[in-house]
């Protein structure tokens, strides 16, 4: 188990910015991809952004132009800029990772979960 924790979430005003980051720590060979997803009051988990090693992205649709999702490969760190919030970005924010080991089977690791309430 690779553990990661994610921090900078909070409440912000409608139309504001917060940046969220997810550190891995521990040992393994590498990480392949890093993605956050979130889970909204009443709803299912979400996938919003992943990043592979090589720093192909994917987002979806809801956030396209507002978010950019990077990584710092030397921190395995991942960041998530969330600009132009709107009250429908509230949720529960979850770091996802998953990589290769020195030995063993492949990774795949969870965070905690930061929440973040876009509110007036």
């Amino acid at each position: 188990q690779v553990p990661v924790v994610e921090s900078g979430g909070g409440l912000v005003q409608p139309g504001g910015s917060l940046r969220l980051s997810c550190a891995a720590s521990g040992s393994f060979r590498s990480i392949i991809l890093l993605g956050w997803y979130r889970r909204a009051p009443g709803k299912e988990r979400e996938l919003v952004a992943t990043i592979s090693s090589g720093g192909a992205t994917n987002y979806a649709d809801f956030v396209k132009g507002r978010f950019t999702i990077s990584r710092d490969n030397a921190k395995d760190t991942v960041y998530l800029q969330m600009n132009a919030l709107k009250p429908e970005d509230t949720a529960v924010y979850y770091c996802y990772t998953r990589g290769a080991m020195v030995l063993g089977p492949p990774f795949s690791s969870w965070g905690q979960g930061t929440q973040v309430t876009v509110s007036s």
